[in-house]
């Protein structure tokens, strides 16, 4: 009897501890030779990433490349599994890292502590086999789509918000991409992160487990792909949906006829401030620094909070006042009095900040500039007292 080539490669402590998969018929020494040969890239180290970078190291996969660059924050123990209370304030990609070796040596894993963007994108994702998309913000869903596509990678896709989830595998060599699903990306501020509207704790395991799953088949070839299907999944009524989705001929990304054919700036795309600074014709950006430095000069300015009150009870500066952005459309009376003196505007993050910036210059407000980085840059480099969430 031959023996199986796949069957030679493994040491005998990989017989043991790949000893599950071994034992199934459709998947056995080929599949997990196949995973041990694998490589993958994780964007966002959160709460998608950790348990999908959790089973994905069980399992076997031979490389596993992280990029975030956050830091653990006590927030983030409510769901992200990999960390603990002793690694607040440590980054993520360590942490993570840490845990994945300990659980697997076989598994060489890289950290990348930085933020994936048009620049670094591409080569970023061009060594691996798949890209897990664990990301929670519309920019870098749009960044990886796109760089998937050019480079001939399935995206596998997944995002939490509140009681529900979705998860796909979006591959333009056999079906739709994001962009398919979803051409234009939501008005800045029209779709809450989830510190702004909440997520259920136990919420990313469920979908972080199809992304797992999906990874694996698209590893070693069993199964059916969820391509050209999303799952959407309800945690209050525990029931899951299944639509079919179609590839898009007029894709500009994947069509018949692209015209996306390189990384664009995917923050001006989604109607986000460019983190370098604003250019001609976008809201002026303010840094906490600057507007801090006017508040010590006694400057008379209005510092509008347009969160909603539950996030303004949580954390809050000193002299804002509290207008959410659902709200100030219908109650720009009350602002009258400042629409030809200076209003700095803020939210969370600096999305929902920028909406409202452009409602009040459109009503005619003409001092109008929105803080860059929202309430969080504040709690970062101008007062820690302010509670981060």
């Amino acid at each position: 009897m031959r023996e199986d080539p796949a069957a030679a490669r493994l040491r005998p402590d990989q017989f043991e501890r790949y000893r599950r998969h071994l034992s199934l018929p459709e998947f056995g020494y080929p599949g997990q030779a196949r995973l041990l040969d694998s490589s993958v890239l994780l964007i966002g180290a959160g709460g998608l990433g950790c348990p999908v970078a959790l089973y994905l190291a069980a399992a076997g996969v031979g490389r596993i490349a992280l990029v975030d660059d956050d830091v653990v924050d006590s927030s983030n123990l409510q769901r992200q599994v990999l960390y603990t209370t002793e690694d607040v304030g440590r980054p993520k990609v360590d942490v993570a890292a840490e845990r994945l070796r300990a659980l697997n040596p076989d598994v060489e894993v890289i950290g990348h502590r930085i933020r994936i963007d048009s620049s670094n994108g591409l080569e970023l994702i061009r060594d691996h086999d798949a890209v897990v998309d664990g990301t929670d913000n519309f920019p870098t869903r749009y960044l990886s789509n796109d760089a998937c596509v050019l480079l001939g990678k399935p995206n596998i896709y997944g995002s939490i918000f509140r009681f529900e989830g979705q998860a796909s595998v979006f591959d333009a060599r056999v079906g739709p991409c994001y962009r398919c699903l979803y051409p234009e990306p939501p008005p800045p501020g029209a779709v809450p992160s989830c510190a702004e509207g909440g997520v259920l704790g136990v919420l990313p395991g469920w979908v972080a487990m199809v992304q797992a799953t999906e990874t694996i088949k698209c590893l070693t070839g069993v199964g059916r792909s969820l391509a050209g299907r999303l799952l959407l999944y309800d945690a209050l009524e525990m029931a899951w949906r299944e639509f079919k989705l179609n590839k898009d001929p007029a894709c500009p990304v994947c069509g018949d006829s692209p015209t996306v054919t390189e990384l664009i700036d995917y923050e001006g795309f989604c109607g986000m401030p460019a983190r370098e600074g604003p250019s001609p014709g976008e809201v002026p950006q303010v840094s906490a620094a600057e507007v801090m430095g006017r508040l010590a000069s006694q400057e008379e300015f209005l510092l509008l909070d347009v969160r909603n009150p539950d996030e303004f009870e949580r954390a809050s500066i000193s002299s804002a006042l509290s207008l959410p952005l659902p709200q100030l459309s219908g109650r720009l009376e009350e602002l009258r009095a400042w629409r030809k003196r200076p209003v700095v505007v803020h939210c969370h993050h600096g999305g929902r900040s920028l909406e409202a910036c452009r409602i009040l210059i459109e009503q005619g407000f003409e001092q109008v500039e929105n803080l860059d980085g929202g309430i969080e840059a504040w709690s970062l480099t101008v007062d820690d007292r302010v509670p981060r969430y």
